[in-house]
């Protein structure tokens, strides 16, 4: 039985959720807090499995009550959003990057013809997000541990001229994608094509936060526009991001893979056909496999390979499976994923 507290102030709201989690006989309702107060006191009493939270709430948000949660009684959490809109950028994936591991819409009223389909998207996410096992977020005032320094012998053997970064992401993605957008640098000599796994109607929001908060240029990709160094694109919802031998973005809506579209296994296949040894690709934290055997093909092509490490990933599932089957050349931590990165496209070598 998968215990649910619902932190919602709309009393409509409450009872729709309550409704829609009570359906099912895996999941319990133990608890409806209506504001963030409530919520830090409902956690340490109630002791739920996941909690849904909404985002503007009286006394304390839900950024502010994600944040606190994670640094003291750590646990899977789903923000649940309505009415979104640009404004809600910054609060919303504040709250991912303090910890919250899925987004998802409130779903709409009963007799509405997408009732059914969003019910069913949240029940799926809570019972995926409740086999998570969150780790604590230390408050903002406890410094940070020292980031290893990577000297220029680890970026490995002079390679071809890098030509582009590939970079696959699901759960647990957009605060460490926010992590190495800050630390590379703003005139990097590459493209960057990024899978994100995310729920359909955010991608444009997260890229447009992302490229806010970290002055690194980001789009949603385009079908058709040519990809320039010091810019990220972002495959949008429900296409496949590929990328042809003109240097320019394909979006296909051809069948999903892994039971994802987009699919980062998608996405580095076609940078393995494209750019082969002149590519880099980097797997980071997500559930699954997805993009861990297409990494194996990278690194067979002569592309340099990242995986992030198990202690900085939510969730070790898709790098993990690439270190598994040994299709990482190195296995490191974001600040370390984006000093590869670095160090890999300033390298220049004469092209055979």
């Amino acid at each position: 039985m998968i215990r649910v507290l619902i932190v919602e102030d709309s009393p409509v709201e409450q009872q729709l959720l309550a409704h829609i989690l009570g359906s099912d006989p895996l999941i319990k309702v133990v608890g409806v807090a209506v504001d963030g107060e409530m919520a830090l006191e409902y956690v340490t009493r109630l002791k739920p499995d996941v909690v849904t939270m909404d985002i503007y709430m009286p006394k304390r948000d839900g950024f502010d009550t994600t944040r606190r949660i994670m640094e003291s009684t750590p646990l899977p959490i789903i923000i649940i959003t309505g009415n979104y809109n640009s404004n809600d950028s910054d609060k919303l994936f504040r709250a991912m990057e303090a910890g919250a591991l899925a987004v998802v819409r409130k779903p709409v009223g009963l007799g509405h013809p997408d009732h059914q389909a969003d019910a069913a998207e949240l029940i799926k996410t809570v019972k995926t997000m409740s086999e998570i096992k969150v780790i604590r977020r230390w408050p903002r005032l406890r410094s940070e541990a020292p980031v290893p320094s990577v000297s220029a012998g680890e970026a490995g053997v002079a390679r071809k001229e890098i030509r582009v970064v590939a970079i696959g992401a699901s759960t647990g993605g957009p605060a460490v994608l926010r992590k190495i957008f800050l630390a590379l640098p703003k005139d990097l000599s590459v493209p960057v094509l990024v899978v994100q796994h995310m729920a359909v109607g955010f991608m444009d929001h997260f890229v447009t936060w992302l490229s806010d908060t970290t002055g690194f240029p980001s789009h949603v990709a385009v079908h058709g526009e040519a990809i320039v160094p010091g810019h990220a694109y972002f495959a949008p919802d429900g296409f496949h991001m590929l990328v042809g031998k003109d240097c320019r973005i394909v979006l296909s809506n051809e069948t999903a893979e892994n039971g994802l579209r987009p699919a980062v296994a998608r996405l580095f296949r076609s940078v393995a056909e494209t750019f082969g040894a002149t590519a880099v690709g980097v797997l980071l934290t997500g559930m699954g496999r997805d993009g861990a055997e297409e990494l194996k093909q990278l690194r067979n092509s002569g592309a340099a390979t990242l995986a992030q490490d198990r202690d900085s990933s939510i969730i070790f599932g898709m790098p993990g499976e690439a270190v598994r089957i040994d299709a990482a050349d190195y296995i490191l931590a974001p600040e370390g994923i984006a000093r590869i990165i670095t160090q890999l496209c300033a390298t220049k070598t004469t092209k055979e």
